[in-house]
């Protein structure tokens, strides 16, 4: 079987543009810094494992930025197309076979939980990492998915996972471990108390 994808969604990390809502609760620069700090974190270890194929999906198209910072020189890098989060992730997603797609900016997320994904497909159609928040921090797709797999989400919401899911009835769907992901000031206090 052909190795699976792996795609890292990630902001290009400048002042003012990453992490708006966290933003807003904790400044701009702090929120730049907890971007970078999650995204290195997060995204070396996983570029790094051979056991599958690790790509880049960087927005804004044309940004300048010192990738290499975040993962290993020569992971494959691509920009993220246009539209909403949803039609992003399905034209990033389009190419291969086997995809596994998370954010960046998961502060608990490992390469073991890309492992957990990958083996899922085995047997589902659609794998998601559930969040606290209803949303979802990982999504993968094997060969047989629906033609507009993110079709009527509502992002941003509690029902963003419920939302994605509906468009999967009938089709054999596996869940990961709940994972938080970091949006808010709230959030991240949250995050600190656990740790």
């Amino acid at each position: 079987m052909d190795r699976a994808t792996v795609i890292l969604f990630a902001r290009a990390p400048r002042l003012g543009t990453v992490k708006s809502r966290l933003a807003r609760g904790i400044g701009a620069r702090a929120a730049l810094r907890f971007h970078c700090a999650t995204f290195a974190a997060t995204a070396r270890p996983i570029a790094r494992d051979r056991r599958w194929r690790t790509v880049l999906a960087t927005t804004p198209r044309g940004a300048r930025a010192d990738w290499a910072r975040f993962v290993p020189r020569g992971t494959k890098r691509i920009h993220q197309p246009h539209g909403d989060l949803g039609a992003r992730m399905a034209g990033c997603m389009r190419p291969w076979s086997r995809a596994v797609l998370a954010g960046s900016d998961i502060p608990d997320l490992r390469p073991a939980d890309i492992a957990a994904a990958i083996r899922a497909l085995g047997r589902a159609d659609a794998v998601f990492g559930p969040a606290t928040d209803g949303g979802y921090w990982l999504v993968g797709l094997g060969p047989r998915r629906p033609a507009r797999p993110f079709a009527g989400v509502r992002w941003s919401s509690e029902h963003a996972l419920s939302d994605t899911m509906a468009n999967f009835r009938g089709r054999r769907v596996a869940l990961l471990r709940c994972l938080q992901d970091v949006d808010t000031a709230e959030d991240l206090a949250q995050m600190r108390v656990r740790s």
